[in-house]
């Protein structure tokens, strides 16, 4: 099982990468483009951030759970909920999860080889 300190201090890491990453995907995106239909699209924030839904997909890892449903449920919507006050349910965060796979991909493209030098 991991520690609450544990999570409270990957958390910052990743928090740390992700207001790095963001800002410098928004320094290098282009932007003001119009989407294909024509439409305008809302790019409004959701109830979990980036770094919250990252924290929870590499805290289960660390874990002893067998599924990661059983370890949402009974282990961050009960036992670390002041931590994830605005955790959603698990459907709806089962579709957040793909929103952070860019974010992961490239935390685990930046920290890989400097674990290996450790």
């Amino acid at each position: 099982m991991i520690t609450e300190d544990k999570v409270t201090e990957i958390f910052c890491v990743i928090d740390e990468f992700c207001k790095n990453f963001d800002a410098e995907m928004d320094k290098n995106l282009l932007k003001g483009l119009p989407s294909p239909d024509g439409k305008c699209h809302r790019n409004r924030k959701g109830q979990l951030a980036a770094s919250e839904i990252m924290t929870i997909i590499i805290c289960y890892h660390f874990g002893s759970f067998a599924n990661f449903k059983h370890y949402y449920l009974f282990y961050i919507r009960q036992h670390l909920s002041g931590y994830f006050p605005d955790a959603v349910s698990y459907n709806r965060f089962v579709e957040l999860m793909p929103r952070v796979f860019f974010h992961i991909n490239h935390l685990i493209i930046d920290f890989v080889p400097i674990l290996f030098l450790l």
